[in-house]
């Protein structure tokens, strides 16, 4: 199982979930409050999927997870909370509570990130009649181990494992719908928690106060049960009697009542709804284990929060979870994944897993949240797992490209170095290769990048926003100053290599001015780049809501036309994308950094299709358009 997999000597810090390869995890005193996971990696080079980029693979030596399996489920999946609810994947927010897994038992955990993205949707049924829709690269753990919804590869040339018919998963099963709280569930509720013995829980009490206006119903109100009960009545009479006379001790539920009228109701209801009960001397108890305990709780839901009866039970393996079928469903759909603190959650029943840091930001420089760059994970062994992938007869010397997801000059690339072995191995081997960084310790690298340049072709870009040191601190805590970076460029020019610029991310009413713009590319043509491609700000869910929280906590004034500008989804508006081509299009020209126009080609500056930047990528690659999507450093 995943949860025995894991090994943590006294002297580390508490190791990742789920993380294949994990040789220790240690913190040094130049990273206050990093963690750095090491990792021995299969693989490190990654291939691209889908077309559009001016390269087929990438290479991350540091990584917020080794596998791909980000965006997962449909945003009505229902997730467990820790209080023992359900809440649709899509409605969850950072910060909440749900239960994820540790050594096979249910534990709590928190929700670090949450975010969305469109992709191809496939449906899993169990022979329960469980269903989840879910994305092909998801995982679900069986009692075989992790395995994807679909096949396909791993890293690079391995198959993945993945779920066929027959394969066991693990979990409780499906949740039961929670229920509607229309007037025949209010009027059942107030019939059993006040027969009940009306407590004074203050959630008890603020549904009474919903349900009524203010005035709580007396017992002698309620002597004349209803002749035929329904279900919704049903419902809300036993999660107001729950609510007045239940327990969940020992992850055991009962109720109970001297009132024998009322005791001889909640059978009938438990009867009629069809949960399995056993009556004893002192009251009922629900049997059937931890999923028909989960449904009742589910199904009639109380006000009372039970995560007790799920915190420390056993994690079920149960026959009834087999695989029946995994169908495409052949549309593309809006799709949802969270990160939590085990590495997993529960999701319909079912153990899924989730990256361990969101793919937006996983690299160290880029503050998006302090859950997220405070946990890195460097593949030691990148140096000689990428000699050995080089030396593969299938091996076609294309362009890798290094930068676009995790920056490879990040601080700790002063304490691992990993980069100059993978320079020297890719030169060797005749791999044109890119890097894209804000990391100025690539200047440490400059005599050997010059080297590689001698016998394959390279691309360099920096990105660089904005001049405003204040603000830069404030956005990118941790990355190099804005004049190092211009430092940088220099460096690399005066080491005969091309340095490409992106001006990204341009900020809305903030960076955007003609006096901000002149002058920062004023500062990147003295520092001699060979191109620029200016790009606004892109709002990718997860990124979105950290971006926003930052606005409104230091510019409040501007809230208002972020919501309007960005009021269409990740991108900024049309009229704004022309307005900033108008601005950047002749500053361009005044600083001799528009080598695009003057060649005619296509991508226009301030829009999303713009080109990547002059020396950006290898002289043997032609020009392409910027996939922001992919390009999680900008």
């Amino acid at each position: 199982m995943r949860w025995d997999g894991q090994k943590d000597g006294a002297d580390r810090q508490q190791a990742l979930p789920g993380l294949p390869g994990l040789l220790r995890s240690v913190r040094t005193p130049d990273f206050a409050d990093i963690v750095f996971h090491e990792v021995n990696a299969k693989s490190v080079l990654n291939k691209v999927q889908g077309g559009g980029l001016p390269f087929g693979w990438t290479l991350n030596p540091y990584r917020g997870c080794t596998h791909g399996c980000t965006y997962c489920l449909t945003g009505d999946t229902p997730v467990l909370l820790a209080d023992g609810r359900t809440k649709p994947i899509a409605e969850l927010t950072v910060g909440e509570d749900v239960f994820g897994t540790s050594e096979g038992r249910f534990v709590v955990t928190r929700v670090r990130a949450h975010w969305t993205t469109a992709k191809p949707a496939f449906r899993v049924t169990l022979s329960d009649g469980t269903q989840v829709i879910a994305g092909g690269d998801h995982r679900f753990l069986t009692d075989e181990g992790w395995k994807h919804v679909t096949p396909g590869r791993c890293d690079d040339f391995e198959e993945r494992p993945f779920l066929v018919k027959g394969a066991q998963l693990v979990g409780t099963g499906r949740f039961a719908a929670p229920p509607t709280q229309g007037e025949q569930y209010r009027t059942g509720y107030l019939w059993g928690v006040v027969r009940g013995g009306l407590p004074t829980h203050p959630d008890v009490m603020a549904r009474l106060r919903e349900y009524t206006g203010g005035r709580v119903p007396r017992e002698q109100d309620l002597v004349e049960w209803p002749t035929t009960p329904g279900e919704e009545w049903s419902k809300g009479f036993l999660a107001g009697l729950f609510d007045a006379r239940g327990s969940s001790t020992g992850g055991q539920l009962a109720m109970s009542s001297a009132d024998s009228a009322v005791f001889e109701a909640a059978v009938l209801a438990l009867t009629r709804l069809r949960v399995s009960h056993v009556v004893e001397v002192r009251g009922v108890r629900i049997v059937g284990g931890l999923a028909e305990r989960l449904r009742f709780l589910h199904l009639v839901g109380p006000a009372i929060p039970r995560g007790n009866a799920v915190e420390g039970m056993a994690v079920p393996v149960t026959s009834r979870l087999a695989v029946v079928s995994v169908e495409s469903l052949g549309v593309t759909r809006t799709l949802y994944d969270i990160t939590t603190g085990t590495g997993d959650f529960v999701a319909n029943g079912l153990v899924s897993h989730n990256c361990f840091a969101r793919n937006t930001h996983t690299y160290l420089d880029m503050d998006a949240g302090r859950d997220f760059d405070t946990q890195v994970v460097v593949k030691v062994n990148a140096v000689e797992v990428l000699k050995a992938q080089l030396r593969s007869r299938r091996w076609q010397r294309e362009h890798v490209a290094m930068g676009t997801n995790t920056d490879p000059y990040q601080r700790a690339e002063g304490r691992y170095a990993l980069m100059p072995g993978i320079i020297r191995a890719l030169a060797d081997s005749g791999t044109p290769f890119s890097i894209l960084t804000k990391g100025t310790v690539l200047a440490r690298d400059l005599p050997l990048l010059a080297e590689a340049a001698s016998s394959v072709s390279v691309g360099i870009g920096v990105s660089l926003a904005l001049l405003d040191r204040d603000l830069q601190a404030g956005l990118e805590p941790g990355t190099p100053t804005p004049q190092a970076r211009l430092d940088l460029v220099r460096r690399v020019r005066d080491a005969g290599l091309p340095c490409g610029v992106f001006v990204a991310p341009v900020l809305p009413r903030l960076t955007d001015s003609d006096e901000q713009l002149d002058e920062l590319l004023a500062s990147i043509a003295a520092a001699g780049a060979t191109g620029v491609t200016v790009l606004p700000l892109h709002l990718r869910p997860g990124a979105r809501e950290w971006f926003a929280r930052w606005l409104v906590r230091e510019r409040p004034d501007l809230a208002d036309d972020y919501r309007e500008l960005y009021a269409r989804g990740s991108y900024v508006d049309a009229r704004y994308r022309r307005m900033l081509t108008a601005r950047i299009r002749p500053l361009l020209a005044k600083h001799g950094l528009d080598v695009r126009a003057k060649r005619e080609e296509v991508g226009v500056p301030g829009d999303e299709e713009g080109l990547w930047p002059e020396g950006s990528l290898p002289a043997s690659t032609p020009p392409a358009p910027v996939v922001r999507e992919q390009l999680t450093l900008l």
